[in-house]
């Protein structure tokens, strides 16, 4: 007869090795088959995009707009004249 260790430890070590396996395996199907995207999805991805793309140039925009008014009035108090307050508290 055969000695039951023989057969009970593979069966109870190798039935849940197996069945974790194969659900492993089918979720890595799914994931594959995720990747794989459909040509409407790239399409939305291509618009989605287009849309950051415009919206990074009104950002630059906007930015050197604001550089340059930094800049004009940086100008204009460098030009100015000096009020009376200041002339009496350079004078020594």
């Amino acid at each position: 007869m055969i000695n039951p260790d023989i057969v009970i430890v593979p069966t109870v070590i190798g039935v849940p090795a197996i069945v974790t396996i194969v659900i492993l395996s089918f979720r890595h199907k799914e994931r594959m088959a995720a990747l794989h995207s459909s040509p409407a999805r790239e399409a939305n991805l291509e618009r989605r995009l287009e849309r950051i793309e415009q919206a990074i140039e009104t950002i630059a925009v906007e930015v050197e707009r604001m550089g340059e008014g930094q800049r004009f009035v940086t100008k204009l108090l460098a030009a100015r004249e000096p009020t009376a307050l200041e002339s009496i508290q350079s004078k020594p």
